[in-house]
Formats: C-alpha cells, sequence, structure tokens
C-alpha cells in the first residue's frame, strides 16, 4: 500500500472519532455486523426527525440525498450510476442474476465450497431448472485457478464469486477469475460484502459483470440497505424482476399506465425504497470516500499484521493467507487446547467482540481500531479459560 505510518494513524484516529462504539468496546467484528458510524447515525436521526415533524413534504430532499448515494456509490465501484440499484440486502443483488437469466437445462453455475449461504442458495434454487451449481474446492480460501477454469465448460453461464471469504479472509484475485469466466461467455458475478469500502475495487477494469454487497459490515451501515452493480452489457441480457411503480420510466407518473420499462439497473427498485438506511448508508460512504479507500486498507492491514504477530506470541494459529494481496480485514484463528465458543463468551464479557466461523475464531479489524483495542484483545485472549 502507498500510505506511509503518519496517513495511517491520522486516517485511524479521523474514522476512530466517527465511531462512538470505540468508547465502549474493542470491536473487532465487522464481517458479522458493524456498529454503524457517527454520520449514519445522525443522518437517521435527522430523517427520523423530519419524517415525525414533517411527514412526506421533506420527501424531495430524502430522494436528492438518495440519488447522491447512488453516484457515491457508482463512484466508490468505477461504474455508471445506470448500473447502479439499491437493494435490500446482497442476496437480493444475487437473484437479480439469479432469476433474471434465461436458464436452459444443462446450465451451470461455478462458485466454491467455502462461500457464505448467500451466495450458494440462489444458484441451488435454480436445480428444478435443470442448471447444476459447481462447488469448487479452496484451500484455506485459496482458489486453484487451474481447477477453477476446468471447472468451466460451454454450458458454464455465471462464475460467482465472494472478493473475500468469510470464514478465511482470503481475498481472490478477481481479475484472474474474471479472465476465466469471459473465455467461456460467462458472467462473473461478485459478492463483495467483506472488502467493499475498504479496499479499492474497479470493476471496468476488473472485468467484474455483477456485484452485490449489504451496507452492515465494512461500510458501517445499518442492515437492510445494500447495492448492486450490473453493467450495461449484463443489464440486457438479464430480465427485470421485481418490477414495480418506480421500475418505468414514467415513475411519477401515476395515472400514466405504460409498462415502459427503465434500461438502467434502477428498474429493479420496484417499490419504495428504505429511505432511512440509505441515507444513512450514503453518509457513511462519503465519510470512507473522503478518508480514502487506499488510507483505509493500508490501517487494516497495519493493524491486522500486528495482531497477527501478537496472536501468534500468544500461541495461537494464524489460519488465513497472510501473504501480500490475499490478506484482508479478517483473521481467523485457533488457540489450542480452547474452546472458540467458549474464548468467544469471555471475551464479550470483557468488552471485545469477535466471532466464530468454521469452528475458529475470527477477529474483523476495521481502520479504527488501534493499539489500545488490540491490546484489550490479547488480554483477553490470556485469560481465556
Amino acid at each position: 500500500m502507498p500510505c506511509n505510518v503518519t496517513s495511517i494513524e491520522s486516517t485511524r484516529r479521523e474514522l476512530r472519532e466517527a465511531m462512538p462504539v470505540a468508547k465502549n468496546w474493542a470491536y473487532f467484528d465487522h464481517a458479522a455486523v458493524a456498529p454503524i458510524s457517527k454520520p449514519a447515525a445522525d443522518a437517521l436521526q435527522q430523517w427520523l426527525e423530519e419524517s415525525v415533524e414533517h411527514g412526506d413534504t421533506c420527501w424531495p430532499d430524502w430522494a436528492k440525498k438518495l440519488s447522491q448515494a447512488r453516484t457515491a456509490t457508482a463512484s466508490l465501484l468505477g461504474a455508471e450510476i445506470g448500473e447502479i440499484a439499491l437493494v435490500a440486502n446482497t442476496t437480493a443483488g444475487i437473484n437479480l442474476v439469479a432469476e433474471g437469466l434465461d436458464w436452459q437445462a444443462g446450465d451451470n453455475v461455478v462458485t466454491l465450497d467455502d462461500e457464505f449461504p448467500a451466495n450458494v442458495y440462489p444458484w441451488l434454487h435454480l436445480e428444478s431448472q435443470g442448471v447444476e451449481t459447481r462447488r469448487i474446492p479452496t484451500t484455506d480460501g485459496r482458489v486453484d485457478l487451474d481447477q477453477l477454469a476446468d471447472s468451466c465448460d460451454a454450458r458454464t453461464r455465471v462464475v460467482s464469486i465472494s472478493w473475500v471469504a468469510y470464514a478465511s479472509g482470503c481475498r481472490r484475485d478477481l481479475r484472474s477469475i474474471a479472465e476465466i469466466a469471459h473465455r467461456h461467455d460467462a458472467l462473473f458475478f461478485v459478492d463483495a460484502i467483506q472488502g467493499l469500502g475498504v479496499f479499492p475495487l474497479d470493476v471496468k477494469a476488473i472485468g467484474i459483470d455483477g456485484l452485490a454487497a449489504d451496507g452492515h459490515k465494512w461500510l458501517l451501515g445499518p442492515e437492510g440497505a445494500g447495492i448492486a452493480y450490473l453493467s450495461e452489457e449484463s443489464l440486457e441480457r438479464l430480465k427485470p424482476t421485481g418490477v414495480g411503480w418506480q421500475s418505468v420510466e414514467h415513475a411519477h407518473d401515476f395515472s400514466h399506465i405504460e409498462l415502459k420499462l427503465k434500461t438502467t439497473a434502477d428498474r429493479y427498485e420496484g417499490g419504495s425504497h428504505n429511505m432511512p438506511g440509505f441515507l444513512a448508508l450514503g453518509a457513511s460512504i462519503d465519510l470512507l470516500a473522503r478518508l480514502g479507500i487506499e488510507n483505509l486498507a493500508a490501517a487494516i492491514l497495519d493493524i491486522t499484521d500486528n495482531a497477527c504477530s501478537q496472536l501468534v506470541d500468544l500461541g495461537a494459529t494464524i489460519c488465513s493467507p497472510r501473504n501480500s494481496d490475499e490478506r484482508s480485514g479478517i483473521v481467523s484463528f485457533e488457540l489450542p487446547g480452547h474452546d472458540s465458543n467458549l474464548v468467544r463468551k469471555h471475551c464479550l464479557e470483557q468488552g471485545v467482540a469477535l466471532n466464530c466461523r468454521s469452528g475458529r475464531l475470527r477477529i474483523s479489524a476495521h481502520a479504527y481500531n488501534d493499539e489500545h483495542d488490540l491490546g484489550r484483545l490479547v488480554a483477553a485472549l490470556g485469560t481465556a479459560p
């Protein structure tokens, strides 16, 4: 990362000031559900007060901020505004493709065996249409690209991969996977929830056709407000689903009934938005963008590298890949001789939030986590039963 120690500490300090949770917890569970940022909380509070005191007379202002959130999301991804849909969650974004392609019996989807269920069940649900889901084995999150390529064929319609593995924290080489998908004329879809907002991502340069992420993890927004990206080319290959009054070009002309669907991704936003959720998410995205995604990434890798070193000194076994670009904000580890669930319970009692996945302990540090947090983590682990 091109950031020096001064910029890392400046980024960490500024973000920490925007995270009230840091006053109460050493919070290392952002890969599950993150605490929301103060700008997000302020946006929620403002919407609540305006809604209570003024009703829908404030709706034009909310709609303007919603548009700004969409623009900020497009900028975050290197996408066009018309390629962004505001969706309820990652699952909803994945299903835009799973339910939108013209599947034929004998088609297949290629994914990995360590995917979070959100990126498995929408594809398995296609079995009734004769579509096969091929789950490729991984090793601590690492993908054998040759094996992945060998699993694709002329009937592969989608390759769907998590950018960062939720259990191991392995960050994948998306560009190489995109090339494999496109060699077979398949769409390349990315579940980006465990990296979006804190690691740089350019969907055009990489060759991503579709992407989804909820805002309640690294984006520091509330649950139930997520984003989906669908390239202009993929939009042409997908049928609209969830069609409603906002799916048409003349959405606000209620007396004009004509099924003239939008050609842009917001055609999937058929009904009313989760307005407070998206206003809060937009506020958090603005905060992260202002701090700089590369600065955030450098701060996260700095604290997780330090955490790994101290965990090893404590006797832990690091299970996450920590080489070069494979690193992420997620670190999976084992404490020999300890029950992971009991260790987690003990840590929570000590004001340290972490989690368990696949039988191992998992920390997921954000850019505002500092040495004080790390000290609390190590102390809690050191006294665990």
